[in-house]
Order: structure tokens, then C-alpha cells, then sequence
């Protein structure tokens, strides 16, 4: 798996960005309303087209298509397996020969209502301790549940409890945080994991 970040999102020309990606991204940046928003999701394209250029040889802006559970994959490449993330301090793009998970979240100070709804007891109390985790251990259950392709469920505290066969890479930043998430010894078609 390799992973790709990009934190300066205010460097980039939206103009010049709207003509380098293909037409589907086009169109899927022009729906949101707020340059933030467009920002990011052309953001994350570019950054994808970079990864899939330098790992493996793609050179035309891809075209994505989502499984009914919305996990992007590129179009004509069943071999090649993404993931995308972004927040307002950052984007994240995972590219792998096996299923990957990515997410990035600017760092989140919780109240306690969100804890109770996303957090296991002991979870709350590594929180407690260090503010911080908080954002760390939802990066991480996102991160777990895009590479398995469920997606968010009501289920939150549990997650990480199905989760020891995955390894986590997570890297605090001053203003996000960002896991990676793949299986740790064989993929879902039993090749062995290469990170």
C-alpha cells in the first residue's frame, strides 16, 4: 500500500484543476457550492492521479465507479485498489495492489454526546487522558471500514473490536490526523500483504 497526502490545499489553481481532471470529477466538483468544498474534492482527484501515475504507469485522469456500499474503484482496472479522504486541513489518497482504507480528519475536540455515540468505555478514557485520540481512533475505525467497504455504521464503539487483523498507520499532524489501514498477512484473495 502506499499512501499519499496533500496539506496545501489553499495552492491550488481551481481554474487550471478543473480542466486537468476528467469530466466525471468535473462535474462532481461543480455540484458543491462552497470553493472549500470543490477544493477538496478536486484535491484528492489530482492527488489519486498522482499515485496512480507513479505506482502504477496511469497517465489519463481515471474514471471512478462506487460498488452499491459507495467504495470508489478505478474504471477497467479491477487490479488496482484506491482510497479517498479529505477535510479542510487536508486529503489523503491510498492506492494498493490489495483492499485499502484511508481517512484524514482535521483534529476534533468532542463533546460528550459524540464520544458516548462513537467511542467504546475504554476509548473514553484514552480520551480523557490526551484530546487528540479521539480524532486518532475515529481515523482509525473509518479508515477500517472503508477498506472493508461497510461504510459508517450505528455500531461505532464495537468497530476496532473486529479489527486485529488489520494494520493501522497513523500519523498525527499539528492541524489532521491520517490512518491507513490494510489487512496484515493476506488479502481477501489470499495473496500475501505487501506494505
Amino acid at each position: 500500500m502506499w499512501l499519499y497526502v496533500d496539506d496545501k490545499l489553499d495552492r491550488l489553481d481551481i481554474e487550471a484543476a478543473l480542466l486537468a481532471v476528467s469530466p466525471q470529477r468535473r462535474e462532481h466538483a461543480m455540484r458543491y457550492s462552497r470553493e472549500t468544498d470543490r477544493r477538496q474534492s478536486l484535491a484528492v482527484y489530482l492527488l489519486l492521479c498522482r499515485a496512480l501515475n507513479e505506482r502504477f504507469g496511469i497517465t489519463e485522469p481515471p474514471v471512478l465507479y462506487y460498488d452499491d456500499r459507495g467504495k470508489p474503484a478505478v474504471d477497467g482496472r479491477p487490479d488496482v485498489h484506491i482510497s479517498l479522504s479529505h477535510c479542510k486541513a487536508a486529503v489523503a489518497v491510498a492506492v494498493g495492489l490489495q483492499p485499502v482504507g484511508v481517512d484524514v480528519e482535521s483534529l476534533i475536540t468532542p463533546d460528550v454526546d459524540l464520544l458516548r455515540h462513537t467511542m467504546s468505555e475504554a476509548e473514553c478514557s484514552t480520551i480523557l487522558k490526551d484530546a487528540t485520540q479521539f480524532t486518532r481512533l475515529w481515523t482509525m475505525k473509518e479508515s477500517f471500514l472503508k477498506l472493508t467497504g461497510e461504510g459508517l455504521t450505528d455500531d461505532l464503539p464495537n468497530v476496532l473490536a473486529r479489527a486485529a487483523d488489520i494494520r493501522f498507520s497513523t500519523t498525527v499532524h499539528p492541524h489532521y490526523v491520517v490512518t491507513s489501514a490494510t489487512y496484515k498477512d493476506v488479502n481477501t484473495r489470499g495473496k500475501k500483504s505487501e506494505t
